[in-house]
């Protein structure tokens, strides 16, 4: 039965059935999907339950679920490893767990705890509604059928006849006033959508192999951009990486999962073709364990192929030190002369020390400095930074000491160099590019490419990944905003 007819009925506005009718369907899709929705809050941010929960389903898993549950959910395995440690640690200190309580019911409870939690429930509305379009019936290229335009045109002028602006009425329901103009010119939406299958399309089989490699114990923790390059040294083609990130976002399969939250001119640029060119370093803090104490992280990067060439690990900071960490980094390049080496940093005090600088002269290194209170003029340290520090195996309590922070830093700092693919320098480890092996590297990959072009032409519109090596390394270049690393 039409609404208008159903409004002839029962007697009630035609306007008031159909704005029923749109709020139930709109209903019944948050019902729908409310067990899809990923966790809207911060993974630090999780209760012990709902921690405790993750931990026990993901405990009778294979290897394959469970790379399915933790892409999912949006859990890197360094994280749930965590977990489950806090939550054995918790076990054994604690005299109140039932032995009798079976790991499903205390799922089951947990469940409906964090169901309570949420706000979802028959009757309950959201704590945290889902996003949704500008205005209740709005949103550039929606359709709306003949009966509900007329129903909004109808709504408007009612409006318009109060007193209402059309411009505001037409806001309230996220419609603009050349949309409803549109209509009286236009009545009827000749709109159709494509009635066609790509011919390129991912076949079943493809994606299942697609979706199966994401989430494989050892690709479950890496973004497609990672995956892509690390096929390719395999010699292996499945997709581009925008189609991993389509097929995993259709699968719900894709989340965020970091730890992070969200001038006129530049200084002197600085060009690198080659390592030992251009080098930036910083010090960074590193939380202890004790609450306003910190450690303090120097370390030295080369600009252009991003290998850590130096690091140490202090309770101070100090011009001293700073000056013994680039004597060090001299000796260990034993075959390099470090003379026209240019050593970017910001302006703190150790960076501009007097023994700092006299070292540097002594060497023959040229220092650089960025401007007072700029951290983008030093962005290729900050961004190694970043990486250190909101990797899922950094220990968020803190370090206990100097000597664990230099023990955690040691297996970084070997991750880093030999495992990292580096999107600022093609997705290679940057001890590879640092000895020139990226360039056998990036050959093989442009190889399994045409490979896969030359197996289905019909995927590719134009050419396929270039795979090209990055020559030169701008250090804040002239006439840009940003600089990128």
């Amino acid at each position: 039965m039409s609404a208008q007819a159903l409004s002839k009925e029962s007697g009630l506005a035609q306007a008031t059935l159909s704005r029923w009718l749109k709020e139930a369907s709109t209903l019944k899709k948050k019902m729908d999907h409310k067990d899809e929705k990923p966790p809207s809050r911060q993974m630090q941010d999780w209760t012990p339950e709902e921690k405790l929960a993750v931990v026990l389903e993901a405990a009778s898993l294979s290897n394959g679920e469970l790379g399915v549950f933790l892409r999912s959910k949006g859990i890197p395995s360094a994280l749930l490893d965590e977990w489950r440690e806090q939550a054995l640690t918790g076990l054994r200190g604690s005299q109140q767990v039932a032995a009798t309580v079976t790991g499903s019911k205390r799922i089951k409870e947990l469940e409906r705890g964090a169901a309570k939690r949420q706000g979802v429930g028959r009757g309950c509305r959201p704590r945290h509604p889902e996003k949704k379009s500008p205005g209740n019936l709005g949103g550039r290229g929606r359709r709306h059928g003949p009966e509900e335009r007329r129903v909004i045109q109808m709504l408007i002028e009612e409006a318009v006849a109060t007193g209402c602006r059309l411009a505001a009425a037409c806001a309230v329901l996220g419609l603009t006033a050349r949309t409803l103009q549109r209509w009286v010119s236009r009545p009827v939406d000749s709109r159709r959508g494509p009635n066609h299958v790509p011919a390129n399309k991912l076949t079943n089989s493809e994606r299942r192999k697609l979706v199966e490699v994401a989430t494989s114990p050892e690709y479950r923790d890496c973004s497609p951009k990672q995956i892509v390059p690390l096929l390719a040294d395999r010699g292996t083609y499945l997709a581009s990486e925008s189609t991993f990130y389509r097929v995993l976002h259709d699968e719900n399969l894709q989340h965020r999962r970091s730890r992070a939250r969200a001038p006129a001119h530049r200084p002197r640029e600085h060009i690198a073709e080659g390592p030992w060119q251009v080098a930036s370093w910083d010090i960074t803090y590193l939380r202890s364990q004790i609450r306003g104490q910190f450690f303090y992280l120097y370390l030295v990067e080369d600009v252009w192929s991003r290998k850590i060439l130096g690091w140490d690990v202090h309770e101070v900071e100090s011009s001293d030190l700073a000056a013994a960490l680039v004597e060090r980094i001299r000796i260990d390049a034993v075959d390099e002369d470090l003379a026209g080496w240019v050593l970017h940093s910001d302006n703190g005090g150790p960076m501009k020390g007097a023994t700092m600088l006299a070292t540097l002269q002594r060497l023959g290194v040229v220092p650089s400095f960025s401007r007072p209170r700029v951290s983008d003029d030093n962005p290729f340290a900050e961004s190694l930074f970043r990486t250190l520090k909101y990797c899922p195996e950094y220990p968020a309590a803190g370090f206990a000491s100097v000597d664990q922070a230099r023990v955690w830093l040691t297996r970084f700092v070997s991750w880093y160099n030999t495992e990292h693919q580096h999107s600022g320098i093609g997705y290679v480890a940057p001890a590879d590019r640092h000895a020139g092996n990226d360039v056998a590297i990036l050959a093989a990959r442009r190889a399994v490419y045409a490979k896969a072009q030359r197996r289905h032409p019909e995927r590719w519109s134009r050419t396929t990944r270039s795979w090209d090596r990055p020559l030169t390394v701008t250090l804040n270049p002239e006439g840009h905003s940003k600089t990128c690393n």
